[in-house]
């Protein structure tokens, strides 16, 4: 991203309108945009990108929405649609997708482990 994107993007969310309740951001217009930005672009939980900040995951979260639809109504930053990109006649050449995968850890099942109960008692014995 060049700075004149991030500059106008400050200059956007500095011009939408907000709700006036509640105490002033500790965080600046700049370094919520920034912190947005790191949220989408590393897929960082949002605890850790709060640790990062000094703030706590749910001031993070509302701040990413806040910052994100503000940027969504400006429209000055979405991407075209689909029908805007079937009219362009471009064709995909390949597509890059981005995926992790992760092994979980599961319990391995044997018998060394279970505990085998005796299926065959009998009233007589529970009325000793």
């Amino acid at each position: 991203m060049t700075p004149e994107t991030f500059w106008k993007m400050v200059q956007v969310v500095r011009n939408a309108k907000h709700g006036s309740r509640g105490s002033r951001s500790k965080l600046t217009i700049p370094d919520q945009i920034l912190m947005t930005l790191e949220y989408l672009r590393e897929y960082r939980t949002l605890f850790h990108i709060g640790k990062n900040w000094g703030v706590h995951e749910s001031t993070v979260q509302r701040t990413v929405k806040r910052i994100e639809d503000s940027l969504i109504n400006s429209q000055e930053f979405s991407l075209p649609g689909k029908k805007e990109l079937r009219k362009q006649n471009t064709e995909i050449e390949g597509a890059i997708i981005d995926v992790s995968e992760t092994e979980i850890e599961r319990p391995k099942k044997n018998r060394s482990h279970t505990i085998v109960e005796s299926r065959s008692v009998t009233l007589s014995k529970l009325n000793c």
